[in-house]
């Protein structure tokens, strides 16, 4: 049965359906439920070491890459083919290392089950190795300690739990042993029951354990964290434009093998035709892709580090940069999650402060250790003066906070004079004050009710004079109440949420907010910090699990503040998202570890449960969501340098490979050697490489980034047709002199117009308006010119790659089809992002 169908059952139900009595379970009862239920552990679906090292080559880039090495080692390029095997084993360790790293969510979740519990069993207490909890064990709690498993309590004095690391409520919850009229649907309605994971702050508590292990509520975050597989954007991305490579390729050089032979016939040499495929296949596939990504991925993490953002997962920067929707947790993050005194409603603030103080528990007192949120709060405010003048009085007795008298009070006594002191919720109080009248009466719940509206939580304080001790009882509260103020709490928000949330905007990035806590709490948050125009726009979890598939779909859309939400609901609101957008979560709890591991981009802030850090890409060291902006932009910053070497290199490849391959067909000998080709390829690549470090302009920063493969192709169609125009230009003008010359100058040809499309494509803008090219960009590309122009003049050039000495006429021919390359890229460019793409 659910854990939550024991909270509305009766205390003697409980024990007759786990067939238990008050003594506790017998040695052989043990022994048979263990073997039934197994170790109070928490399992799920663990994956070996070796299927993640697998995993990491089932990129179809991968394969591109490893089959672009074989034929450089094959065609004898060592330096190449070694280059592609340096990046792979790159990829595949840092692969290995982040995924490895994100299965070891399940030994930090196992933490949370504590080693040792005190438990009834055979009729006395003895102290037990949590692991062999049973459901119908009998245990003990008391203020500190962590709930060893899911139990429903059955005795409890001023019992006080900390539930926000599963439920996000800042506020301890009041535990009650009083079964529910209808069983409770989540975890916060289930105040007699306790659940594994969270923390006793105050008073003591005795329950029986109705579920352990994998079955406890903390089993399914386990479940959910552990055995969620996510596939970034980046690697989505990646994965698309390989295979659209890969296709293009093998059909292109399939027509151009066959088309060769169909012409030519028997005169063709074969093997040589197969070595000039293999090398204009080599010379399109962007091998420089992983290096550029890891400079660039790198060169972010080390500016965000130095803003004490640590980056788990590189491509997590890159993600970043495609985020439509960051969804947050409330509790601390955009809140500090803790209470603080907000208002006071009352004509003595000090007489206010003192009385409240006075009616702290008296078993906390007497530890020594406040763990009360409110009476933290309280203490904070009080003076001084007021803290020595509270130790003055003695505390006699008190009756704990109930969840139906919504109150608790304390006998103390000074001087020869008994005091009762109650605090509590204000309706329980002020009908019973004598010092309050009618219009004043209205004027509290007027100014009560405001505060609630506020999000703030409200209590009142009060006293009256009791003759002895032996007459104080419940039936005292209630008669001859002296009224003396009203105070509201708040946990504050983070000063730099508002601002945050502001710049995500400007960055056409959507908040919105999944919190546990309470509608009032959560709709005044998201409206303070601007997310709302109404804080009563807000939708409960339960509301959401009511509405059929498609409205669910349009509630995620149209609301941005979610209350009440369970951690399976969180995970299912950010699935719901993901359909159509790239979503980022930050969150801090252990019930946010299971969002955190399915969104595409998982932020944790500084002092998040462990588990939560484990299943998250990104840690915020400072408490500030102003960083994730700065990560957004750094990540926008990533994916347009990355794009911008995606499309230079396949439009600039493309375009020399068509035109290539396409004079193969009309000339009878090669246009240019197997050799001359992978030259071009690898003095290109250099300066191509330096793209990570280029320099973005603000303009491309405004809006969430995605690979889209159709614009990528358009772009490289369009611009690789110029390039193709320009490469039949060079050879219409030499190819009738001889093969040398012919080979020479487009080898020459190919490299330069290459370099200025790099300077041309870096920018949507025309060329001198945009930002300047990074420094190591401008030292390359006039390194690779100096290198492209000198090295048919040397010998070694001429008897290792079979160059011709160029002629000063040619030499200025092909600079001056340079210049006019330059101009036409950029007019095409212009027009393309102005008219067609609309930018």
């Amino acid at each position: 049965m659910s854990v939550l169908q024991y909270s509305s059952m009766k205390t003697e139900e409980v024990f007759k359906e786990l067939k238990i009595s008050q003594k506790g379970l017998s040695q052989t009862e043990i022994i048979q439920r263990q073997k039934k239920y197994g170790r109070n552990e928490v399992e799920a679906q663990q994956i070996h070491w070796w299927e993640i090292l697998l995993r990491q080559f089932s990129s179809s880039f991968i394969y591109l890459l490893i089959g672009a090495m074989v034929l450089n080692f094959f065609l004898w390029q060592l330096l190449d083919g070694s280059m592609i095997l340096l990046f792979v084993i790159i990829n595949t360790v840092l692969g290995f290392y982040q995924e490895y790293r994100s299965e070891q969510s399940l030994k930090i979740l196992k933490k949370y089950i504590v080693h040792e519990s005190r438990v009834k069993r055979n009729g006395k207490e003895e102290i037990v190795d949590s692991r062999f909890l049973v459901p119908g064990d009998i245990i003990t709690v008391e203020s500190g300690d962590i709930i060893p498993a899911d139990i429903r309590f059955f005795q409890e004095h001023n019992l006080m739990v900390d539930e926000s690391i599963l439920t996000g409520e800042a506020a301890p919850i009041k535990k009650t042993i009083a079964n529910m009229e209808e069983e409770a649907k989540e975890i916060y309605q289930a105040s007699n029951m306790g659940f594994s994971g969270t923390t006793v702050v105050g008073g003591v508590g005795e329950g029986v354990v109705i579920a352990t292990g994998k079955n406890m509520v903390i089993g399914e975050l386990v479940n959910l964290t552990v055995e969620t597989a996510r596939e970034s954007s980046f690697e989505k991305g990646i994965k698309k434009l390989s295979s659209f490579i890969l296709r293009l390729i093998l059909v292109t050089l399939l027509f151009v093998f066959l088309a060769n032979m169909f012409i030519k016939g028997d005169s063709t040499n074969k093997m040589e035709l197969v070595i000039f495929s293999i090398a204009l296949a080599v010379s399109v596939i962007p091998e420089a892709l992983p290096i550029v990504t890891t400079f660039s991925l790198s060169h972010g993490a080390l500016k965000l580090a130095k803003n004490k953002v640590v980056v788990k997962r590189l491509s997590a920067i890159e993600d970043l940069g495609s985020i439509e929707v960051l969804c947050t947790d409330k509790t601390g993050t955009l809140t500090e999650n803790e209470l603080a005194v907000s208002n006071i409603y009352s004509k003595d603030h000090q007489k206010t402060f003192l009385y409240a103080a006075l009616a702290f528990s008296i078993l906390e007192r007497k530890l020594k250790k406040l763990t009360n949120a409110f009476d933290l709060a309280i203490i904070q405010k009080i003076s001084s003066a007021d803290k020595k003048t509270a130790d003055l009085y003695k505390r006699i007795s008190e009756i704990p906070f109930d969840p139906e008298r919504r109150r608790n009070s304390v006998l103390i006594f000074r001087e020869g004079r008994y005091q009762l002191v109650i605090r509590g919720a204000y309706e329980r109080i002020v009908p019973f004050s004598i010092n309050v009248n009618g219009e004043e009466k209205k004027e509290i719940a007027d100014w009560a009710a405001e505060e609630g509206r506020r999000g703030h939580r409200v209590i009142a304080v009060a006293r009256k004079e009791i003759s002895n001790e032996s007459g104080y009882a419940v039936s005292e509260e209630e008669s001859n109440l002296e009224f003396i103020g009203l105070i509201s709490f708040v946990d504050p928000i983070k000063k730099s949420t508002k601002a945050a949330v502001d710049k995500a905007k400007k960055l056409g990035v959507d908040v919105k907010i999944l919190t546990g806590d309470s509608i009032e709490v959560a709709g005044a948050v998201g409206y303070q910090i601007g997310l709302t125009d109404s804080p009563e726009k807000v939708i409960t979890g339960e509301k959401l699990e009511k509405m059929s598939f498609r409205e669910q779909r349009e509630a995620v859309k149209e609301y941005a503040i979610f209350a009440r939400i369970s951690p399976r609901q969180k995970y299912n609101i950010i699935q719901l998202l993901q359909e159509e957008k790239e979503v980022g979560f930050l969150g801090e709890g252990i019930n946010d570890a299971p969002a955190l591991k399915i969104a595409n981009v998982g932020l944790v802030v500084q002092g998040a449960a462990d588990v939560s850090r484990e299943a998250a890409d990104i840690v915020l060291m400072k408490k500030s969501l102003e960083v994730i902006i700065d990560g957004i932009k750094e990540g926008r910053s990533t994916f347009i340098n990355t794009i911008k070497y995606i499309k230079i290199t396949l439009a600039s490849n493309f375009g020399n490979f068509y035109a290539v391959a396409v004079a193969s067909l009309i000339i009878d000998f090669l246009p240019m050697l197997p050799l001359q080709i992978l030259l071009v390829n690898l003095l290109s690549d250099f300066p191509m490489v330096t793209i990570a470090t280029d320099n973005i302009d603000e303009k491309e920063l405004v809006r969430p980034k995605s690979y889209d493969i159709k614009e990528i192709a358009l772009v490289a169609t369009i611009l690789g047709v110029v390039s193709s125009v320009f490469d039949f230009m060079v050879f219409s003008l030499f190819y009738k002199i001889s093969p040398g010359v012919l080979q020479t100058n487009w080898f020459m040809a190919s490299i330069l117009t290459e370099l200025v499309f790099l300077f041309s494509l870096r920018t949507k803008m025309v060329f001198f308006k945009a930002k300047r090219p990074s420094g190591p960009m401008l030292f390359l590309s006039l390194l690779a010119v100096v290198i492209t122009i000198a090295i048919p003049f040397t010998k070694f050039g001429q008897d290792v790659f079979r160059f011709v000495r160029p002629s000063n006429d040619h030499l200025f021919l092909i600079l001056s089809i340079v210049a006019v390359y330059f101009l036409v890229t950029e007019s095409v460019k212009l027009i393309y992002y102005h008219y067609i793409k609309h930018e």
